[in-house]
């Protein structure tokens, strides 16, 4: 299946003799199969007609909308999806303590892991020497396997190894780009917008997984409830935030894919945020990466996408909570 990105300025999306279509500005049309698209995500000032409205929402094919620079705004959905039971099953989970609570070791136990081998990874080729915050990350896993008795705790420590993480991190990426510390809203320099717009765009693509098993994204597990705020999403996120989008981003960086001047400044939205030829880079970027075969799932014994290890994830997750059992649940760890 198909993932469409619109974010040229004045762009018209359409549908012609079982095609979508996308006009641009200076005349270039481009067109997809509708049997192969799944999803449209259109950032800006993009048109879409009324007749492309009515096939997606009879096909079930989710629309996507970002500001310019990959703010998120909501979606167009059918409501075909929807799994009341499952949906009251979810509700009865987040009233269970010891679920939650194992669930969610699980996830962070999985995170900081992979956190793990993304900074060795990226040492490799480096002078610094790592071994000192790389124990320490492992002390979290310790304390989280040992001392952890609530979600409180949980998180306390998650969040200390992230920054022992993205303090590490700043001193593997390439000199020219200068990343101190995790910024948002608005982020502060090219890493920082890379990743931010990254976890973004997974956020909502986990958001229409869920959906699209009938379950609600807002009713969390490990996340406190926050208004207009998938938790659920979040949640399921956190596995795959070094995998995917933190490995993206240092890739592009350190080889040289992408550079200074393909980010720019704004006084109307301070911060740094990608340029049009960064943000089609970045976006083909990523698209090959959710495409790219992979053999960390632990149930099945044959290579997947990222992108369907995310919907098998999601699956795993319908399993776990119809069940009352978390450990049916276990997060990608790479190697």
């Amino acid at each position: 299946m198909s993932y469409l990105y619109v974010a040229e300025q004045g762009a018209t999306i359409g549908i012609c003799d079982n095609r979508f279509q996308v006009k641009y500005k200076d005349g270039m049309l481009k067109s997809i199969p509708v049997e192969t698209l799944e999803v449209i995500e259109v950032f800006g000032k993009v048109q879409i007609t009324t007749q492309c409205l009515e096939e997606c929402l009879k096909r079930g094919i989710n629309i996507l909308f970002y500001s310019t620079n990959g703010a998120y705004y909501g979606r167009l959905i059918s409501t075909s999806h929807v799994n009341v039971q499952r949906q009251r099953i979810q509700a009865e989970i987040g009233k269970n303590e010891k679920f939650k609570l194992a669930f969610s070791k699980n996830i962070i136990d999985a995170k900081i892991r992979n956190q793990i081998v993304i900074l060795r990874r990226y040492a490799r080729n480096k002078e610094e020497d790592i071994r000192r915050p790389i124990v320490e990350m492992q002390n979290m896993l310790k304390k989280i396997e040992d001392r952890c008795d609530n979600i409180e705790q949980l998180m306390g420590y998650e969040g200390a190894a992230a920054r022992i993480y993205f303090n590490i991190l700043g001193k593997l990426i390439d000199p020219d780009f200068t990343f101190n510390k995790r910024t948002r809203r608005p982020p502060l320099d090219p890493f920082n917008s890379m990743i931010s717009l990254g976890y973004s765009i997974i956020l909502n693509e986990i958001y229409g997984k869920l959906e699209g098993k009938g379950l609600n994204p807002y009713f969390g597990i490990m996340h406190k409830d926050r208004e207009n705020h998938p938790t659920l999403a979040s949640d399921l996120m956190e596995e795959w935030r070094a995998v995917l989008i933190d490995s993206a981003a240092l890739s592009m960086i350190n080889g040289h894919e992408i550079d200074k001047e393909d980010f720019h400044t704004s006084l109307e939205a301070p911060g740094v945020f990608l340029g049009r030829e960064g943000f089609k880079t970045y976006i083909k970027k990523l698209e090959n990466k959710f495409r790219t075969e992979n053999r960390y799932l632990t149930y099945v014994d044959y290579s997947v996408s990222f992108r369907r290890a995310l919907d098998l994830q999601v699956n795993q997750f319908v399993k776990a909570i119809e069940n009352e059992e978390p450990g049916l649940y276990q997060p990608i760890k790479i190697r």
